[in-house]
C-alpha cells in the first residue's frame, strides 16, 4: 500500500537532552530525526512531539525542537504515547491513517506506542534510521518485533520521496537537498 501525504502525521518520541547522548549512534540518529522533521515540514505534515518525564530527562534537544513546525511538546510518564490522554487526543485529532514515528528508545516507548497504535487501528511507520536505543541489539530486536506486529519499517529517504511522489516541484528540490 502506498503511503500518501494527506493520510500522515509525524510523531517524535522523547528526543531529550539527558537521554539522547546515551543512545547507540546518538549523533547519527539525531541527524536523522532532524532530516525527517525538516522533510515533514517541507511536506506540510503535522508533527506531534512527546517528552518523557521532562523534569528528569530534560527538554527535546534544540536541533529537533527548532525544526518541528508548531513545536508544542506534550509530556508523558507512560511509555506508550497512547496511554497519555493528551498525546492520544493530539494524535487522533488529526484524523490520519499513518503515523511516521522517530525517536527513542526503540525497544521501549517507540515499540509500545506502535503496538498500541496497531491495536487502535492506526498504521505505525517506523523510520529505522531515525530511531535508536542505548544498545544496538535492543533496537534490532525491537525493529524485528515491530515488523512482525504489523508496523511498516522504512528509512528517511524512502518515506520522504514516497510522500513527495513527483520530481520537479519545489518540495522535491528541498527534499533532494536535504537527503544529499
Amino acid at each position: 500500500m502506498r503511503i500518501k501525504k494527506d493520510e500522515v502525521i509525524g510523531l517524535v518520541i522523547d528526543v531529550q537532552g539527558k537521554l539522547l547522548p546515551h543512545m547507540y549512534e546518538a549523533d547519527k540518529v539525531e541527524e536523522g530525526i532532524v532530516k525527517l522533521a525538516k522533510g515533514l515540514a517541507y511536506l506540510d505534515i503535522p508533527v506531534v512531539v512527546s517528552e518523557q518525564y521532562r523534569k528528569g530527562l530534560g527538554e527535546t534537544v534544540e536541533s529537533v525542537s527548532s525544526v518541528v513546525v508548531d513545536y508544542n511538546p506534550l509530556e508523558k510518564k507512560s511509555f506508550s504515547c497512547l496511554d497519555e490522554r493528551i498525546l492520544n487526543d493530539a494524535i487522533f485529532s488529526k484524523n490520519k491513517k499513518y503515523v511516521i514515528i522517530s525517536g527513542i528508545e526503540t525497544h521501549i516507548c517507540v515499540m509500545q506506542t506502535a503496538i498500541d497504535m496497531i491495536e487502535a487501528g492506526l498504521i505505525p511507520v517506523i523510520v529505522e534510521d531515525a530511531v535508536s536505543s542505548r544498545k544496538e541489539n535492543d533496537k534490532n530486536i525491537a525493529i524485528e518485533r515491530l515488523r512482525s506486529e504489523g508496523a511498516i519499517i522504512t528509512t528517511i529517504e524512502s518515506i520522504l520521496f514516497e510522500l513527495t511522489r513527483f520530481s520537479g516541484s519545489e518540495v522535491f528540490k528541498n527534499i533532494s537537498k536535504l537527503i544529499k
